[in-house]
């Protein structure tokens, strides 16, 4: 690379862990002295950070790669992530492709595109993920506003804080765990640093996240997720706590006594349940049935009112019948879930599911999932109305229109309210007045 080549541009595809790995690739490229641009203008490298789950996040992928190409055919470009880790060989063969790197290592990234020389082909790094967790340089928030444009100008003040990767527990549909290797967790003193350096740059939110955040510690052996919350807690200048995606078995009643002793802790999770039919759970080789999470909706909702729970559903896993899926809408309205994220099964090479008999029709994945999303829309606006007359704590994000302001209270609302003054980054009590769809609205006052 020359010297005046020093613009790049990376766009995220997946998880909030992907995204935690892009702000930290971003710190990286800007001790080097590189700037960030919007993924839309010309860069003189391109960073796809791409996602496995779906073979529609493939495509994605593919897309991304052809549009920044064609914004600058001299670029280096660069696929990162789950899919270049899973496909090094497809991922090398999309055309104007220069480097293709794993999920692993991601220090290797910088030094690859320096030392880049067109004409000797495309340079794949087949990493391994499993090992050591991967610590990061200086933590990922340090390159966030470089990266707010491209986040569609919607500046966050919460910060996401990873510390756990890979996944142990081999669901028969998810490539996860071929992506990312083995379950590892961070280095306790290196979270907690990053936290207490996330508290000094303003973050008032921090959301603890990992591939499997339950499972943090179990390979260290002295510390688990209960003593990092309180660890976190501790640390002045963080005003809220939320986790990532958990799974049902962590809510046990030592959990929720947890919970009891952590205000910080938002009173929201994101509960994975995956399907309503017991049939389809032990197929996907989820290891709880329905009864086991219905059971730990109530105990949320007995011990916490206000809770959120909100869920990712898949639709048209093998085998799963006309009436499977009816138990599953009938399963997910009975418990008022808050928010559900529908994904339509997805046949991953690789995978134990991918090779099932009685595989589901494009077409009726399709119409169980608009089915299903249509149940989820009901059922988050339904909760959202459910707020009015109450008075939430509200962590103001970002100004989605001239003195419009929208945020997230603690309970995962979306609140929007109207100030002559910038509020962003300010936890403010609001006192919900209306529902428009899953979008509460406050007074318009300061």
């Amino acid at each position: 690379m020359r010297e005046s080549e020093r613009t790049i541009a990376v766009a995220t595809l997946g998880c909030k862990v992907n995204t935690y790995d892009t702000d930290a690739l971003l710190t990286l490229f800007a001790e080097k002295g590189y700037t960030t641009v919007d993924f839309g203008e010309r860069a003189d490298i391109y960073v796809i950070n791409t996602c496995a789950v779906t073979n529609i996040s493939s495509r994605k992928s593919r897309k991304l790669v052809r549009r920044a190409v064609a914004a600058n055919p001299g670029a280096v470009v660069v696929v990162a992530g789950c899919y270049a880790q899973t496909s090094p060989d497809e991922a090398a063969a999309i055309e104007g492709v220069s480097i293709v790197i794993g999920t692993g290592d991601r220090a290797l990234i910088v030094e690859a595109v320096e030392n880049f020389r067109y004409g000797n082909g495309v340079q794949v790094y087949k990493i391994v993920a499993d090992g050591q967790f991967d610590e990061p340089s200086t933590g990922g928030a340090a390159a966030e506003a470089g990266h707010e444009e491209f986040m569609g100008g919607r500046f966050r003040k919460r910060a996401y804080l990873k510390v756990q990767d890979g996944c142990d527990n081999f669901c028969s549909y998810c490539i996860v765990p071929h992506a990312r290797g083995r379950a590892r967790s961070r280095n306790f003193a290196g979270a907690i640093s990053e936290a207490r350096a996330l508290a000094a740059e303003g973050r008032k939110e921090v959301v603890v996240s990992g591939i499997h955040v339950a499972s943090y510690g179990k390979d260290i052996g002295n510390v688990g997720l209960a003593d990092l919350l309180q660890a976190l807690h501790g640390i002045n200048g963080i005003e809220r706590l939320r986790l990532s995606s958990v799974e049902p078995t962590l809510i046990t009643d030592e959990f929720i006594t947890l919970m009891r002793e952590l205000p910080k802790l938002a009173h929201h999770l994101h509960l994975s349940l995956q399907s309503g039919s017991d049939k389809i759970l032990a197929a996907m080789n989820r290891r709880y049935t329905t009864a086991e999470y219905a059971r730990a909706v109530a105990a949320l909702r007995k011990a916490f009112p206000d809770i959120a729970v909100t869920t990712d559903m898949i639709v048209g896993f093998p085998g799963e019948s006309e009436g499977d899926f009816a138990d599953s809408l009938a399963f997910v309205e009975s418990l008022d879930l808050s928010r559900i994220h529908v994904f339509r099964y997805s046949q991953k090479k690789g995978t134990s599911a991918a090779a099932m008999p009685n595989q589901i029709s494009s077409t009726e994945k399709a119409a169980r999932a608009d089915e299903m999303s249509r149940l989820g829309e009901k059922l988050a606006n339904k909760f959202v109305a459910s707020q009015i007359g109450k008075v939430l704590e509200v962590l103001y994000e970002s100004e989605v229109d001239d003195g419009i302001y929208e945020g997230y209270s603690g309970n995962y609302v979306a609140v929007r309210r109207r100030s002559d003054k910038d509020i962003r980054n300010r936890i403010l009590p609001s006192e919900i007045v209306s529902a428009h769809g899953d979008i509460a609205l406050t007074y318009c006052n300061n």
